[in-house]
Parts: structure tokens; C-alpha cells; sequence
């Protein structure tokens, strides 16, 4: 492991310990208060513990680390609950991760009570997640959100910075009811 690796990896996991601890338990914040916020806004609340995190990350077990207007960052360390049965991280995984950061970059956007659904998501596998990888980060960054329609790119990388996935979304943006 090089010194720069060494560095990065000891940060990921110190900024992972922080997040931890002021966490939530998972759960459903009411369509009514999402209204109240901006997508940034909301999100922030997430980062700061002031509200649930989502239960996927839970089960999956990452979670936002980082964000601000255009660009948010998921952090998950994959394990063998995570492996399909060839022996390396199920791709369900990587999209989850992807899905997250994306349509998270989308939401970090939208103006108050307006809401966002993935349409389409388009992710390449690079190489294998193992248990052996260690933490990763999917970053996810907006490319350009409309009145309607909003699109973002992401990729997933380990602390050396090397690279496993990398993905496109297009969202729907609409009014929340």
C-alpha cells in the first residue's frame, strides 16, 4: 500500500466513524416535511443526523458521507453479504451504490417541494468487488437538471482511486404531491 493510499483509507474510515455516530436508524421522513426543504436541504439533514437514514443503505450497509449542490458521496465497504454465488460482489450492489449517488446529485438541486423518480440508469462493471477491496465511495454529480428532467453521472472508487464502476442517470423531476 502506498503512503497516499495509507492516507486516503485512514480518512475514509475516520469521516465513516464520524457519520456512524450520528446516524439515525432508518426510516421514512413524511412527504409533508420533504416539502418543506429544498433536495439540498434535505440532504443535509441526512448528513447532519437530523433525520433517518434510508433503509436500503441500512440493509447494504453504506451511507452518505458527503454532499452539496450538484455532487454527493455514498460510502460502503462490501463483504460476503454482498456476494453472489460466483464468488465477488452481486452487481445488484454497485447499482444500488450508483442509483444512490445519482439520483442523490439530481435531488441535491431541486427547489422545495419538488420531488425526483429514476427513469433509467446505465452502469459498466469495471472489475470485482470483494471483501478484500475495503471501503468505496460512489460519487455521483449532476450533469444538468431541467424543469422535468434531470441527468447525473457517478462512478465508484476504492481510496487508491482506482475505479469499479461508473454509471449515467436520467431522472423525472415533478411537483411532490
Amino acid at each position: 500500500m502506498s503512503d497516499t493510499h495509507t492516507t486516503v483509507l485512514e480518512q475514509w474510515l475516520a469521516k465513516e466513524a464520524e457519520v456512524r455516530a450520528r446516524m439515525q436508524e432508518p426510516g421514512v421522513i413524511p412527504l409533508e416535511k420533504m416539502k418543506e426543504l429544498s433536495g439540498l436541504e434535505f440532504l443535509q439533514c441526512i448528513l447532519r443526523g437530523d433525520f433517518p437514514v434510508a433503509h436500503i443503505g441500512k440493509t447494504l450497509d453504506f451511507f452518505p458521507v458527503e454532499g452539496e449542490a450538484g455532487r454527493i458521496v455514498f460510502q460502503g465497504t462490501p463483504g460476503r453479504q454482498h456476494y453472489n454465488p460466483l464468488g465477488s460482489v452481486h452487481g445488484g450492489y454497485f447499482c444500488t451504490l450508483l442509483d444512490s449517488a445519482v439520483g442523490c446529485a439530481v435531488q441535491s438541486m431541486l427547489p422545495k417541494g419538488v420531488g425526483y423518480t429514476t427513469l433509467e440508469i446505465k452502469v459498466n462493471l469495471i472489475r470485482a468487488l470483494t471483501d478484500k477491496t475495503g471501503p468505496v465511495r460512489a460519487e455521483g454529480k449532476v450533469i444538468q437538471v431541467g424543469r422535468q428532467v434531470g441527468t447525473a453521472e457517478g462512478r465508484i472508487v476504492d481510496a487508491s482511486g482506482k475505479i469499479y464502476a461508473h454509471a449515467t442517470t436520467t431522472c423525472l423531476v415533478f411537483p411532490l404531491p
